[in-house]
């Protein structure tokens, strides 16, 4: 390979490359999942054989990299779009620590060991497993905590204001993308009746208009429209 064809594959590769990842629109690194993880390793390696490997033509290189390129947007549209695939692509948050007790199955099918869930929890501030109401580790590798109230930095009880009855422990979301998700219905001890008469209520005829709906800790119901989600 002489020097003129490595900076013609060195200004190919960056500009294929520069445009794939603005095709492939933005995600910050802590919202990647790990397929979007894999799949970016995957694009860089191509493109580093595309300028170092002679025996790789630019052409065929750069067709690799589309390909992988449209394969990957493909299943980011299926994950949008489908939440059966997107269970399959980036699995289901799981609940490491429910009331102040570590989930001992969730904990082992997580593959956390407690020397990383009490780092995870520092870096919330957080330094005792005994301040930890709920934790749940998200599809992304993080770890989002729910405090005990005694452990929260201002508290209602430091303020002298009565609690709230919570009717249920954490929001749980009931309607994703028009479709009622009746497992989370039956752990709340709802129907989709119910669902039903709280759409009503808020002058919503039919689930399939509603893009986003979750149960809050007093009962209510928070409802986002398909119309306010596309809303500029």
């Amino acid at each position: 390979m002489d020097f003129l064809e490595l900076l013609i594959r060195i200004a190919v590769g960056f500009l294929v490359l520069f445009a794939l990842t603005r095709f492939l629109g933005r995600k910050e690194i802590s919202q990647m999942t790990f397929f979007n993880f894999v799949s970016a390793i995957a694009i860089g390696s191509i493109t580093a054989n595309l300028v170092v490997n002679q025996n790789l033509s630019i052409i065929n290189g750069v067709i690799a990299l589309a390909g992988w390129a449209v394969f990957t947007l493909i299943m980011d549209l299926m994950d949008i779009k489908s939440k059966a695939l997107r269970k399959v692509v980036t699995g289901d948050p799981i609940i490491v620590i429910k009331e102040g007790k570590i989930i001992d199955k969730a904990f082992r099918s997580s593959r956390l060991d407690l020397d990383s869930l009490t780092a995870m929890l520092r870096q919330k501030n957080i330094f005792s497993i005994a301040d930890v109401d709920y934790a749940i580790f998200e599809t992304n590798g993080k770890l989002s905590v729910m405090p005990k109230d005694s452990a929260k930095p201002v508290t209602k009880v430091d303020m002298n204001i009565p609690a709230k009855q919570k009717a249920y422990p954490i929001p749980t979301e009931v309607i994703s993308d028009g479709m009622i998700l009746t497992k989370n219905l039956q752990k709340l001890n709802l129907d989709q009746t119910w669902v039903t008469e709280q759409l009503k209520e808020q002058n919503i005829t039919t689930v399939s208009d509603v893009f986003f709906a979750q149960v809050q800790t007093d009962g209510t119901l928070v409802v986002m429209t398909k119309k306010e989600s596309t809303a500029k």
